[in-house]
């Protein structure tokens, strides 16, 4: 404010008066000239006497407002030089120092004053840029010196006659130090849960006598006493096969360092009948009680022996982090649960108004195959049965062909707008050949539907279908087409298989086993052996795998371009869109070529990629494309990544790849 507007404020407003006297004096003169005279002396005198007082007050009031203001400034000035805190002011645009107090400089070390410095030279990693974005508070606290500082801030604009308005910060730090140590402390000494589990323990103990079975559990717990000592935690052992292990936080993250060296230790033990001890490792973290981290370490075992076992699983509130799961896994089924299985869903059906079963998107043989054993059982316990598939998508519509013209199937196949009407709250929804919600033929359906079944073969994904009234998911089973096989020997009657029927199982077996030469057991043959009494046609099954000349070019054309990655790995990248049947097929025959232990085939499929790939079996190709977003088995996998740049997905297949070899250490 300036001296003319305060002097106008100061003035009292007495012209009025003056005014008002003034005429009084000029209405006395038309009567008495003389009294007229008199009173407008008077009124001048009154005037002179009322500015001369005036001045000398309005001076008064001035020299005591600019010297209290010389006092408010001294004061302010003395503030900010004492400031018992850390501070400094610096340019927004640029981060350079303008000013910093002497508390500031003894935290970073300076000797000298720090102007024209930016503040990221003198507390290295620290970002200033918070407060153009309106806050107040830096979002991480930051180390200076050994010490922990919280930095709050506030922007002040400022005129600069060479650049006109100008943006500076002023910065407080307030030391947390002890506060930050005590929170770090509490997080690390924080219980974890851990469930230890001999995942085929029945295997390695099977023909063994008395004596061998000691011994070799003596090696068990010396291995794994061994691997947790040095977290100095409680190891019990409270069942022949099971083990619980408490430690702290602290110690988790040099197990994860160490990528579970333990299931690589005791995986060098094997039995007298030569078969290798694998573990499971399931830890409970990040819970608000031990229950809670003892129900999320007994979830991460589950996990763990749902994908096939010999690995470790953590679970906190939010996700499954997975180590390990490189050895090949073991059929160890027993034709118990199949029954117990099949008793549960032969419930669930007649239960049921009518049942919607489908498959993944992108259908293939194995789905296909899967639903049509599913839409058999149904049908012979007197229920409707509705197969949902999305046509125009599937990878086996020669197969759809043949079955939607058996006069038992005529209406069965259903696209996903009708399966939506066909739905009510007593329908049963059967999901075969997948565990994941996420790629399911659709999600809405499996929304909408109350009561689920899933029947999967696949090595369980962190994101599966939890709320399933029945669960048939078995990792060590070829396909879901020998499950659905199993449980048709229970549920159906002789003869009430048809022949095409049989035929879509088999050529589902078939599909994933590669004509029966990768991911068989004893089981897979005993239900090939079933379809084929029911009277699958071998040659028929053969013809629906053929292809037409020109996608038989296609093939040969994805194996000419080739590259040989990590002298194992054959990688073909396309920029141009094939049949997915086509690419799958060029991914076997990539394993064909000598020296090669896994192949994978990209292209473009509109706004996202989608990846084939196959193992002989000892590179788990599940493992490489879950970093992707993708799943499946250790010699059979795929992932569907939503980036339309070929560039960048192969470098991301790539990056994977290397992950792979780095935690595996082959």
């Amino acid at each position: 404010m300036n001296k003319k507007k305060l002097r106008r404020l100061l003035e009292p407003g007495v012209r009025l008066y003056f005014i008002a006297l003034a005429l009084f004096a000029a209405c006395s003169a038309l009567f008495d000239i003389a009294v007229a005279a008199v009173e407008g002396v008077i009124i001048i005198l009154l005037y002179l006497l009322y500015r001369r007082t005036s001045v000398r007050r309005r001076r008064e009031i001035l020299s005591y407002i600019e010297s209290t203001s010389s006092h408010v400034d001294n004061a302010t000035k003395d503030s900010v030089l004492n400031f018992p805190l850390p501070m400094v002011i610096l340019k927004l645009d640029t981060g350079e120092i303008l000013w910093s107090n002497d508390k500031f400089m003894a935290i970073t070390g300076a000797r000298e004053h720090l102007f024209e410095t930016r503040i990221s030279d003198a507390v290295p990693g620290f970002d200033w840029r918070f407060l153009l974005e309106g806050k107040t508070q830096c979002p991480a606290e930051v180390p200076v010196a050994k010490r922990v500082y919280s930095v709050y801030g506030s922007v002040v604009h400022s005129s600069d006659s060479a650049r006109g308005r100008s943006m500076l910060g002023t910065l407080y730090w307030v030391d947390v130090t002890e506060s930050a140590s005590l929170r770090q402390e509490f997080l690390l000494s924080r219980p974890v849960v851990s469930l230890i589990v001999l995942d085929n323990y029945e295997e390695f103990m099977k023909h063994l006598d008395d004596s061998q079975k000691s011994s070799l559990l003596a090696a068990v717990d010396e291995k794994i006493s061994g691997w947790t000592a040095p977290a100095e935690g409680v190891l019990r052992k409270f069942d022949r096969d099971r083990y619980l292990f408490l430690f702290q936080e602290r110690h988790l993250a040099k197990f994860i360092e160490g990528r579970f060296s333990v299931l690589e230790e005791t995986r060098s033990l094997t039995s007298p009948n030569g078969i290798a001890v694998t573990l499971s490792v399931g830890i409970g973290r990040d819970g608000a009680t031990l229950k809670e981290n003892f129900q999320y370490a007994a979830m991460a075992v589950d996990m763990s022996l749902s994908r096939g076992g010999d690995q470790a699983v953590i679970k906190n509130r939010f996700t499954f982090d997975f180590y390990g799961g490189q050895a090949k896994e073991l059929e160890k089924r027993t034709k118990v649960k199949s029954r117990v299985m099949a008793n549960a869903l032969k419930q669930l059906i007649l239960e049921s108004s009518n049942v919607l079963i489908m498959g993944h998107t992108g259908s293939d043989i194995d789905s296909i195959g899967a639903s049509a054993g599913v839409a058999a059982i149904v049908r012979s316990l007197g229920r409707k049965p509705f197969i949902v598939t999305d046509y125009q998508k599937s990878a086996a519509k020669t197969l759809i062909d043949r079955l939607a013209g058996l006069p038992e199937l005529a209406g069965v196949f259903i696209d996903i707008q009708t399966a939506m009407l066909q739905a009510n709250r007593d329908s049963l929804l059967v999901v075969v050949d997948t565990n994941r919600p996420d790629i399911v033929e659709s999600a809405d359906l499996l929304t909408a539907c109350h009561r689920v079944a899933v029947i999967d073969h696949h090595r369980r994904a962190a994101n599966y279908i939890e709320r399933a009234a029945l669960s048939f998911h078995e990792p060590y089973a070829s396909s879901a087409s020998e499950l659905v096989t199993e449980l048709s020997q229970y549920l159906l009657e002789s003869g009430k298989l048809t022949r095409v029927e049989a035929e879509a199982l088999l050529a589902g077996i078939v599909l994933d086993t590669k004509n029966f030469t990768m991911h068989t057991g004893v089981r897979t043959f005993e239900a090939a052996a079933f379809l084929r009494g029911a009277g699958a046609d071998p040659v028929s099954i053969r013809r629906l795998f053929q292809s037409d000349l020109e996608a038989a070019v296609v093939r040969y054309e994805i194996v000419r371009r080739a590259q040989i990655y990590h002298e194992t790995m054959a990688v073909a990248a396309l920029d141009a869109p094939v049949d997915r049947t086509v690419a799958a097929q060029a991914a076997d025959e990539l394993l064909d070529i000598s020296g090669v232990d896994a192949s994978f085939v990209m292209f473009p499929s509109g706004a996202q990629h989608i990846i084939s790939a196959r193992s002989l079996g000892r590179i788990n190709v599940q493992v490489i494309m879950e970093k992707l977003g993708g799943g499946g088995h250790q010699t059979i996998a795929g992932a569907q990544v939503s980036d339309a740049d070929t560039a960048r997905v192969l470098t991301r297949l790539l990056s994977a790849i290397d992950q792979y070899f780095a935690e595996s250490g082959k």
